[in-house]
């Protein structure tokens, strides 16, 4: 077993090498913009989390291209794809939720183009940290039914049983009619 003495420093290293990228390419922040993705898996698809990259079909209904995107703080990941509407639809809003607060400094001093900030705007540019707009915190209230006498009543373990055991005979079934009415 190897001891890792220099851990504190390790920290502090890395804390500067942050804090250097960070003033080496300021105003712009240090993260990229992510989608909201679901998680895979049935047990965890209910789970929302920030995902590697925009969709290109996202960032096409947002107006946008993926050169551009990447240029301006969004990631994009070309591999994946949208299986519904719903996903397509927040993560489009997102991108223009973000266009929206998005200033974009001219490439050449004094000379503006159609979509870059005026000079008051570059001024009071600070530097963002952070998750870029993070996902909301899920506030899901469970509600608990009240018990009837009925669900007391039923024995549901007995129900299953008796279901699984329904099912597996029902071909047999099915074959011993079938025969019946050939032997008629």
């Amino acid at each position: 077993m190897k001891l890792a003495l220099n851990q504190a420093s390790k920290k502090k290293t890395r804390r500067l090498a942050r804090a250097a990228k960070a003033a080496k390419i300021a105003p712009r922040p240090l993260q990229l913009l992510r989608p909201v993705v679901h998680c895979p898996t049935q047990k965890y698809s209910a789970k929302v989390r920030l995902g590697r990259g925009f969709t290109l079909e996202e960032i096409k209904a947002a107006g946008l291209t993926a050169a551009y995107a990447r240029t301006v703080g969004i990631a994009v990941d070309h591999r994946r794809q949208n299986h519904s509407e719903e996903s397509l639809t927040v993560n489009v809003a997102r991108l223009t939720e973000y266009k929206a607060k998005l200033i974009v400094f001219p490439k050449r001093r004094g000379v503006l183009k159609a979509g870059d900030a005026s000079k008051e705007e570059t001024k009071a540019a600070v530097q963002f940290s952070g998750t870029i707009l993070p996902l909301p915190k899920s506030s899901t209230e469970i509600v608990v039914a009240d018990i009837t006498d009925e669900m007391k009543e039923s024995k549901a373990f007995t129900e299953m049983r008796i279901a699984r055991w329904e099912n597996k005979v029902a071909g047999h079934r099915v074959k011993a009619q079938n025969k019946k009415k050939n032997d008629k």
